[in-house]
């Protein structure tokens, strides 16, 4: 029996068990309890890329990697992007910005998930920390705004049971049929619907004082600029009744409040100014730095720990990137073509381009377009470290299996930096101990980040004065009103961004008279794709929900990013339908 840990994009980081072959939960972990999501049940049942390729023809390792290393020697550095995504979130996959920082490639920054919300929050906090979930456990009030936990996030379903539970989401999701309130907002008010809190809030003097004198600055102005708003015009915008809104702010009263806070509401242009709000009115109540209080969003995970992979690169927005300004691109843990936003756009930028390289584990719409295919290791094959975004779990992921298939990203770096004549790397365990050593203790056979030792917050924030800074406006013009349905995107059950079983359907309220499985053409400025349909009561008649990977949703989502933190706004369009 070996110990290890998940290395798919998700909240949990779920302490796995590898024997014969086989994975299976750790029943012994203090969350996830011995289950694993669908997707980790499935994981050594997945077609895999077991041989390396150059245009369309299988060939050896060795040629794949003479091949790599000729090329880059031959190429303009700043025409070279290197391009990674989150296949794995391993600290050891960035082990090859070492060699592409040396080498002068071009990188990205942002994000195609959390970057807006993060960037309000440090704005606001100075850094982005999560609450432990000894800490959730220990709230009255659960606030799970835009998350659908039960389906992302499971193992925090322990941690809120029994609590009083307010869910606002556009989708009335199953954890949303069991929850005391259900505040089905229309989608992109969720800044508004913070304002609106914040003013009645105000209004029924539920501010914490002595909170916002020793502990905040510029509260006076955030109170100025909520009272800006006009009730009216923001229940209008929530297009949630008075009562809803009322019953909801009266349950957190004198409460411990959790603000459980999911991407769903930042994929917007104004995404950093809503979690912003959100953190404001959380702030005005008091509900920082106590115990059982707080908002916890995708944390920064690998604050205060060591990141012997840092660079200086050059770097250009991810969300936005010109794959035309480039003869070479090396594409590592990713499918741009399928997960970027405004798919016609990456695939006729990509097909400009001399050299595609492809390095990961499953064939996609990315790997299929690619000169060069490299095969990379799983997470059993390699020496790794985990950190969560979603608890205080630090996850150590040792070598348990060997295999001929495929290169890890640490083996494929060593490679390059002797053919280019640069420092050669220290050993695989040597980097990983200096992550895990560097902020995290051992307890009873499990690592914890040293970040949850205390409730966050409780000594102050990490802003220059240690005190948080209240919003007093916020970057967003609102698009002028368009015909058409509102986008809702969020994560499928059985599947990650494009990895595994895919959902690829068009979910519509049944009141516009389509019909189970009919085909519809679905439009944006974009583009126009097909999907079938499926009917769902749990939906606003003014939105759709495609899930997240599903085939060709992204032809449909602008090319533009986030005024701050330089993150894709999946949701900021409108959708017409007609029948195929």
């Amino acid at each position: 029996m070996h110990k290890t840990t998940c290395p798919l994009d998700c909240y949990d980081a779920c302490s796995v068990i590898y024997e014969e072959g086989k994975l299976k939960g750790d029943s012994h972990h203090p969350l996830t309890q011995g289950f694993l999501c669908p997707s980790l049940n499935g994981f050594t049942k997945q077609k895999r890329i077991t041989e390396p390729s150059y245009n369309g023809e299988n060939i050896s390792m060795d040629e794949a990697l003479e091949l790599l290393s000729s090329h880059l020697k031959k190429s303009q550095k700043e025409k070279t992007l290197f391009f990674k995504g989150s296949g794995n979130m391993g600290k050891m996959q960035d082990v090859t910005n070492l060699f592409f920082e040396k080498y002068g490639a071009t990188f990205t920054r942002g994000s195609l998930c959390d970057g807006a919300g993060d960037a309000g929050i440090v704005e606001g906090r100075g850094a982005n920390l999560a609450m432990s979930i000894s800490q959730i456990a220990k709230s009255e009030v659960v606030v799970v705004w835009g998350r659908n936990i039960t389906t992302t996030n499971a193992h925090m379903m322990n941690a809120i049971k029994d609590k009083t539970l307010i869910v606002i989401d556009p989708v009335e999701t199953k954890l949303a049929k069991k929850a005391d309130i259900h505040v089905q907002l229309k989608p992109r008010s969720d800044f508004f619907l913070a304002i609106l809190w914040a003013r009645f809030a105000h209004l029924e003097e539920m501010e914490d004082h002595d909170f916002i004198t020793s502990h905040t600055e510029y509260y006076e102005d955030f109170v100025d600029f909520f009272r800006g708003f006009g009730i009216k015009y923001l229940i209008d915008e929530v297009d949630v009744t008075v009562k809803t809104i009322m019953s909801s702010l009266a349950l957190m009263k004198d409460a411990k409040v959790t603000f459980l806070v999911g991407v769903g509401v930042q994929k917007y242009l104004h995404g950093d100014g809503v979690l912003r709000a959100i953190d404001s009115l959380a702030a005005m109540m008091g509900q920082f730095g106590k115990e059982g209080c707080g908002v916890s969003y995708l944390s920064d995970s690998g604050y205060g720990f060591a990141n012997p992979f840092m660079h200086k690169a050059k770097t250009v927005p991810k969300p936005t990137v010109n794959f035309s300004n480039y003869d070479t691109v090396f594409i590592q843990g990713a499918n741009p073509c399928e997960q970027m936003p405004n798919s016609n756009l990456v695939k006729s930028g990509l097909e400009k381009s001399d050299f595609i390289v492809y390095f990961g584990l499953y064939e996609n719409q990315s790997s299929k377009i690619s000169n060069l295919v490299i095969p990379a290791k799983t997470f059993l094959e390699k020496e790794d470290i985990r950190l969560s975004y979603g608890s205080e779990f630090v996850g150590n992921m040792p070598k348990l299996m060997d295999s001929d298939v495929g290169i890890s990203e640490y083996v494929l770096t060593e490679f390059l930096l002797e053919s280019f004549g640069y420092e050669a790397l220290k050993s695989e365990k040597e980097y990983c101990e200096e992550i895990l050593t560097s902020n995290s203790k051992e307890i009873d056979g499990y690592f914890y980040s040293c970040n949850y030792d205390e409730i966050p917050y409780s000594k102050g924030f990490y802003t220059e004065d240690e005190k948080f800074l209240f919003m007093d406006d916020i970057d967003d013009e609102k698009p002028d009103e368009e015909e058409g349905y509102f986008l809702v995107t969020c994560k499928p059950r059985n599947s990650i961004n494009s990895q595994f079983e895919r959902d690829n359907h068009l979910y519509i309220h049944p009141s516009h008279g389509f019909e189970e499985g009919v085909t519809v053409n679905v439009t944006s400025q974009y583009a126009t794709v097909e999907f079938s349909v499926k009917l769902s009561d749990d939906l606003r008649s003014d939105c759709v929900k495609i899930y997240s990977g599903a085939y060709g949703l992204n032809y449909l989502t602008p090319s533009l990013k986030s005024n701050e933190g330089d993150s894709a706004v999946f949701q900021e369009v409108k959708l017409k339908l007609e029948k195929g």
